[in-house]
């Protein structure tokens, strides 16, 4: 019966310190709040040295500060109004994880998606899509 209480109340916690993006890492909800209101600083601080990002089919590879600028353009058209994310996962191969969600502006909706790389003790956002919802 210990043995089953130990489990039952200190499990969830074990397995939530395991997770990379809980351990002072992009939170999802941190990640969502930003895409919801537009916030590039945010999403900038998540950013890995090189970012890859996907704007309706116009894909790029971008340092940190052009990832940005070019989120901030994106953001100043599609005017964000609201972000669900609905499904979020790990890659088989390793530990980095993704979020999708759905993110509507002030005319358009886009599904985005979002990867997550694990490098060292610290996850950064690798690839941002945005695709016509």
């Amino acid at each position: 019966m210990k043995n089953f209480l130990f489990l039952l109340f200190f499990a969830p916690f074990v397995l939530t310190a395991a997770d990379p993006i809980v351990q002072g890492n992009p939170s999802i909800e941190a990640i969502s709040n930003a895409l919801k209101t537009g916030d590039v600083e945010t999403l900038g601080k998540y950013f890995a040295d090189q970012v890859e990002i996907s704007i309706l089919e116009k894909e790029q590879v971008y340092s940190k500060s052009a990832a940005k600028s070019t989120l901030k353009s994106f953001f100043e058209t599609a005017k964000p109004q609201g972000f669900v994310s609905i499904h979020q996962g790990t890659s088989r191969e390793n530990s980095d994880q993704y979020c999708i969600g759905n993110l509507s502006g002030a005319t358009d909706k886009f599904r985005v998606y979002i990867y997550f790389k694990v490098v060292g003790n610290s996850v950064v956002i690798q690839e941002l899509r945005f695709d016509k919802a």
